[in-house]
């Protein structure tokens, strides 16, 4: 059950209810609003401290404008709980994330106050541009919209592409630019240094004081307003860094920076906003995790921390960790040192996820040789494709659902080129409770479409580890190598490396009567139905194919001469993965017999915990052992 809310927020259901309190009380409706927010996430995992930080926001536009007519995108969505309880949804954010409950992010579907899903990042503007675009077209040129961009997503080459477009245009938009140095790591780069340098200078706070102080007057438009728009633009001509500003260079309209949880100033602004025709921008500070002691100390462990004590805020941890199996993150990470150490060509990669993929352990040993290069996932693997190039070998760890941003480059710049690039895919598979937007499931299919891509996932960390010692030995072009979030199996896993042969599978279990065919850690709930079914009297045999490209033809001649009955089982989409793979092959050779695939179906599966999902999509013992029976009429 969702917790009791505070007395104001208690009456409040939608913006309409919202709007019907004074300014004075604002600020107090975003304490109870932050209360309830720690309130339900502390035993209810979610993301924390982006959302925390965005409160006035979300309570200023909600009473300024008149949404959901008004069109409001939130970038990157995780920013959006506050959003979500006064939208309708208070009553259901216990259900957040969970199976059949509400998106951890917008989600058209789900409301129409969601103006446009935003799982991933830097895409608002684009969208937000889109809507301003059409709403031209209609005559609706009375509607605003609105993109809130933060927590990193600025950093998207994306955003710039739409600054750049959305500036040549008439478009009735309004970006604002939530600025808390952050994204789930601190943010990296020129951009950062940028904002840092607006929102500390001396001259420009001094003139920005004195806009303000014109804004802050009776009179809301004309003269005032102009005066505003004259002196922002004589100002951010004259830059403190002796240039001129970034966003009046892309012909945006700039605001602020102003006090991000200052929320009766907020109002004021986005009224006296509301008025300015064309595109504008409005520079926020922000604290990421406001109002949580820890989260605001720590912002990137608060990000999203788990279940924590509401009243301490101290997270709360597994039980002797030491005697569980390692994640597969920290794996690599340890490995990466490893093979770092013992090959000064190895370098690694992340776009704006050094600690969620544990890059940050080779950053903390090695600063020169990992990068952080920030919410940009075309640049890294074309920045990886540069390194490689000149002889490095880079390993570039990106998340198998982010990885799909940077197709293109993958292609062009990797594949084509035969370059020595190593794709860590971290994630891969279904995720949990992040949903749709972050579930890996398409990388088999669409990296299997590649030519000369190698394709591996690991059955268990050491193979992990030795799939990672392997792509650097030589160079054999792209080799990906895909694994999922969390913890693997083997409490010992710190192992002499050992070479693999590519595209070489084995067998971990024999058996006569029926075969299944797995990649990755999915291998080990195979063995668990296979040992179930030898119970019950049937024998079966499991494979652990290691490579999907190049596959081990070796390995499916002997097996599909053998069996009649096999089942294939990847934690991936069926489409054009291993299922495909071995139906492909068993059609060329022409083979008898019959293939069940289990693996994700041909549709986008929502949220819910892994084990749920595992077993909704059927990759499970009970799906595989179904599967196997109807195969042998058992």
């Amino acid at each position: 059950m969702a917790p009791d809310a505070g007395p104001l927020l208690s009456g409040i259901t939608f913006p309409s209810d919202l709007k019907k309190l004074s300014e004075d009380q604002l600020p107090q409706v975003c304490s109870e609003i932050r209360e309830f927010i720690i309130d339900v996430i502390s035993e209810n995992p979610g993301h924390l401290g982006a959302s925390l930080g965005v409160v006035e926001i979300a309570v200023a536009i909600h009473y300024v404008f008149n949404t959901p007519y008004d069109k409001l995108i939130w970038d990157v969505g995780h920013q959006a709980y506050a959003h979500k309880i006064i939208t309708g949804r208070k009553d259901q954010f216990h259900t957040n994330r969970k199976l059949n409950g509400i998106s951890g992010f917008p989600k058209m579907s789900e409301s129409e106050y969601d103006a446009f899903g935003t799982g991933h990042s830097s895409t608002s503007i684009s969208a937000a541009l889109g809507m301003a675009v059409a709403s031209a077209l209609k005559d609706n040129n009375g509607r605003k919209h609105i993109a809130v961009i933060g927590d990193g997503s600025m950093t998207g080459g994306m955003a710039m592409e739409a600054l750049n477009n959305a500036g040549v245009s008439n478009a009735n938009l309004l970006v604002i630019l939530n600025d808390n140095k952050m994204s789930i790591d601190k943010n990296v780069g020129a951009l950062r240094e940028y904002l840092t340098t607006i929102t500390v200078s001396k001259r420009y706070n001094r003139l920005r004081n004195a806009v303000w102080k014109i804004m802050g007057g009776d009179t809301r438009y004309g003269a005032n307003s102009r005066a505003i728009v004259k002196q922002i633009g004589n100002a951010v001509k004259t830059s403190i860094t002796k240039k001129s500003n970034l966003f009046e260079a892309f012909n945006f309209r700039y605001f602020g920076p102003t006090d991000g949880h200052d929320v009766v100033h907020l109002v004021k602004l986005l009224r006296d906003l509301q008025r300015i025709d064309g595109p504008k921008l409005l520079h926020v500070i922000t604290q990421k995790g406001k109002g949580l002691e820890n989260a605001e100390k720590e912002p990137t462990t608060y990000h999203a921390p788990g279940v924590f004590d509401r009243k301490t805020g101290v997270i709360k941890k597994d039980d002797c960790p030491e005697k569980l199996p390692p994640k597969f993150q920290n794996v690599f990470g340890k490995t990466m040192i490893e093979l770092a150490e013992q090959n000064d060509r190895i370098v690694g990669i992340t776009p704006a996820m050094p600690t969620g993929s544990s890059l940050n352990m080779m950053m903390q040993v090695m600063p020169d040789r990992a990068f952080d290069v920030g919410i940009a996932e075309q640049h890294a693997v074309t920045f990886a494709a540069g390194l490689a190039s000149q002889g490095m070998i880079p390993y570039c760890n990106i998340y198998s659902s982010f990885m799909q941003r940077a197709y293109d480059q993958v292609i062009h710049d990797v594949a084509l080129q035969k370059l020595h690039v190593v794709f860590c895919l971290d994630r891969g598979g279904l995720v949990g409770e992040d949903g749709a937007t972050h579930h890996g499931v398409f990388d088999f299919a669409y990296f299997r479409a590649i030519p000369d891509m190698i394709i591996a996932s690991p059955l268990n960390e050491v193979e992990l580890r030795n799939m990672m010692f392997t792509a650097q030995l030589e160079n054999n072009g792209p080799f990906s190598i895909r694994y999922p979030r969390g913890r693997g199996v083997l409490s010992e896993w710190r192992l002499p490396f050992e070479k693999l042969e590519i595209g070489k599978g084995n067998r971990i279990r024999e058996g006569k009567d029926a075969a299944i065919l797995s990649i990755g850690p999915v291998g080990n709930i195979a063995t668990d139905a296979a040992e179930e079914l030898e119970n019950e009297g049937v024998s079966v045999a499991v494979y652990n194919m290691r490579f999907l490209k190049p596959i081990d033809e070796t390995l499916l001649h002997q097996v599909l001469s053998q069996f009649k009955t096999i089942v294939t089982i990847e934690d991936a989409s069926v489409n054009g993965g291993l299922g495909s793979a071995v139906i492909e092959f068993k059609n060329d050779n022409n083979y008898p017999g019959t293939i069940f695939r289990l693996g994700v179906p041909d549709r986008f599966i929502g949220q819910g915990s892994p084990e749920e999902l595992y077993e909704y999509c059927g990759i499970s013992k009970n799906g595989i052992k179904q599967k196997i029976k109807t195969g042998l009429g058992v």
